[in-house]
């Protein structure tokens, strides 16, 4: 049997609220996988207290004595200890507790195929004013990993949007679009889309950078100058992949019927479509790497923290992904 280790992100946040609220639902002995949470037992024991919920907390010395998943039972590992277990109030001394847990999750998948790893909410403000050089999950993976190159794709039933580029302000994401970098985002996500999600001919759509998809080079030449070469490369490669599309008119219900999964330019291009139609029923995903990598789609919600108002359909998306993928 497969592991799924949760690594549930800033312990402020709505992270640790999540796994415990999911552990007392019948859901949780519907996910195949073994699931272990990544954490301080402190941590967990104060929040169930505080969100009055009855947990029973088995805590690993090795993760070979993992279960099967049981209601009401909480498998926990600790890597390091919590600063502060305080919700709604970030604390900077946590940063090392939520990087310390990431990266053993990380090492660990990395040395064992059939583990996966899901991720929660992080801070990322939070980790940087603690003096990390953190830019986001799929950066901090690729490193951590040694990846050339790794695509975030974030999917629901509804549709699937990958980036080309991630956590970058928006003066910078021109610079990045070139033709190579075009070219080999479309052949992970392609790779991934068949190895990993079981889709045997994906089809994949790419939107322009600029408004119109350039309008012929009257609103940039990027599409002319990298993008459209990139796509032309693909094709020749055998990849089913048209573009680029402008991206106020890719999202139609037609164009939606055709494609598996969209290739955006940039963050919030194709990410406010998904999250509109899919918020809180969608899941990250890291592709390119070796690790099988999920995510829940949405923030720390400092403010729920604590008080039991959170809905866990996004973790128990990420969680049923990661155990199909394994």
């Amino acid at each position: 049997m497969s592991i799924i280790l949760f690594s549930p992100g800033e312990p402020a946040g709505i992270g640790p609220d999540l796994i415990i609220k999911l552990v007392t639902s019948t859901q949780w002995e519907s996910i195949n996988s073994k699931i272990v949470c990544l954490g301080d037992s402190e941590l967990f024991q104060a929040r169930s207290k505080l969100i009055n919920k009855r947990i029973k907390i088995r805590e690993l010395k090795s993760l070979d004595a993992s279960v099967k998943n049981k209601k009401g039972v909480l498998q926990l590992y600790k890597v390091s200890n919590c600063a502060d277990l305080s919700p709604k109030k970030l604390n900077a001394r946590n940063a090392k507790y939520v990087i310390d847990h990431l990266d053993f999750g990380i090492k660990y998948c990395n040395a064992n195929k059939k583990v996966g790893l899901v991720t929660g909410p992080i801070q990322k403000s939070n980790i940087i004013d603690a003096g990390y050089k953190f830019s986001g999950h799929t950066e901090w993976i690729k490193k951590k990993t040694g990846s050339s190159n790794v695509l975030m794709m974030l999917a629901s039933e509804k549709l699937r949007v990958a980036l080309t580029t991630t956590h970058l302000p928006l003066k910078e994401v021109y610079k990045e679009i070139k033709k190579s970098k075009v070219l080999k985002k479309i052949m992970i996500l392609d790779s991934s889309l068949k190895s990993q999600l079981k889709i045997k001919k994906p089809h994949i759509t790419v939107l322009g950078l600029n408004p119109h998809a350039g309008e012929s080079g009257h609103l940039g030449t990027e599409e002319i100058k990298y993008i459209i070469p990139a796509i032309k490369e693909a094709k020749k490669k055998g990849i089913n992949v048209n573009g680029p599309l402008a991206a106020d008119t890719a999202f139609n219900k037609e164009t939606l019927k055709l494609t598996d999964a969209y290739l955006s330019m940039y963050h919030d291009q194709g990410l406010p479509v998904l999250k509109a139609l899919s918020f809180g029923d969608a899941v990250n995903i890291t592709l390119g790497t070796p690790i099988i990598r999920t995510s829940v789609d949405h923030g720390t919600a400092l403010e729920l923290a604590g008080t039991n108002n959170v809905s866990t359909k996004s973790l128990v998306v990420a969680l049923k992904q990661a155990d199909q993928m394994l």
